[in-house]
């Protein structure tokens, strides 16, 4: 008896045309385009803070001719010239408080959004950081008198150091998290008797006793 062939229902296609159909491919670039569109924009942030240094006078890199991926000597001119150095940890943690405030107040919207507007936040900074009247802020409340500010390199990995601290929230218990945020703020002030909240507060309100305190070190 000769085999019955049956025709496939009316509609019916094979999965691999389905996925080649056009709408379907035109679908998928769209929820792409959509999906990856912060992260474009979050790197396009980082270009664009670059040049406003550039433009601003930074020095693209270490004015000592040559890049370290570690520098570890705080009184040094070349401190903050290089990719990373002891207050690296410092824009690590932005990356966790920064993660903490956004989910706090704005944890509806899209991670790849909260890593935008985190990391406008922190180029701000950076811009602001590398500004005449801050740096000599710096030099007038802190012992850091060889400081002159930021080469570009150094603030760009400073951005990314902070997206990887973003991302570590991001997939870290909170636990961990706090954790990792006060082991790098115990090592960073046991080796140089200085640190994120330091930072902070000398630049706020300097008081004497810490800035004698950090000079003793």
């Amino acid at each position: 008896m000769a085999e019955r062939r049956t025709t496939p229902w009316r509609g019916q296609v094979h999965d691999t045309e389905k996925a080649l159909h056009p709408y379907r491919l035109r679908d998928s670039v769209r929820f792409m385009s959509k999906r990856y569109l912060p992260y474009w924009i979050t790197f396009g942030i980082l270009v664009a803070t670059a040049l406003i240094l550039l433009w601003m006078g930074r020095v693209p890199m270490c004015k000592c001719g040559y890049i370290k991926l570690l520098h570890l000597e705080t009184m040094s001119s070349e401190n903050s010239q290089h990719i990373s150095d002891w207050y690296t940890p410092s824009h690590l943690l932005h990356g966790f408080i920064f993660y903490f405030l956004l989910w706090l107040v704005a944890r509806r919207i899209d991670i790849g959004w909260r890593l935008t507007i985190a990391t406008v936040i922190e180029a701000a900074w950076e811009i602001l950081e590398n500004t005449d009247a801050v740096i000599n802020r710096y030099r007038e409340v802190t012992i850091a008198l060889d400081y002159y500010g930021d080469s570009v390199l150094n603030s760009v990995f400073d951005i990314i150091a902070m997206w990887v601290g973003f991302w570590l929230a991001h997939r870290l218990p909170v636990w961990v998290s706090v954790a990792i945020v006060i082991i790098a703020e115990v090592v960073v002030m046991s080796a140089i008797r200085d640190g994120l909240a330091l930072n902070i507060i000398m630049l706020l309100y300097p008081l004497d006793a810490i800035r004698e305190w950090q000079a003793a070190g």
